[in-house]
């Protein structure tokens, strides 16, 4: 269950977006605003899984493709978007020290 509460009070603390608008700009298909939602909750949610939630499987699928980690803190964003590959699509683990020893 996707709380749109907590997405505005870790992600929009400095914005005045209402309920309705984060699920509406969350199901638009390609557009600026979806990105900016996008990467506010991945980088700032503290239930990443969990908000990822508010994006439909073919919308999350898309913005998880397209996104590349900024050079700037380019660690920590890889491994909040492989672990949300792993979670969703049960794509590799690529976080070495997540993975169980061989």
């Amino acid at each position: 269950m996707v709380n749109i509460d907590r997405i505005k009070k870790d992600c929009f603390w400095e914005y005045s977006f209402t309920h309705d608008e984060i699920i509406r700009v969350a199901g638009q298909i390609g557009s600026r605003e979806q990105v900016f939602l996008f990467e506010k909750i991945l980088l700032n949610s503290s239930e990443l899984l969990q908000d990822m939630e508010v994006f439909s499987k073919e919308n999350l699928t898309l913005l998880l493709e397209n996104y590349t980690p900024p050079l700037f803190n380019h660690d920590y964003c890889f491994r909040r978007k492989n672990a949300c590959e792993v979670h969703f699509f049960k794509k590799e683990l690529l976080i070495d020290e997540l993975k169980w020893p061989a």
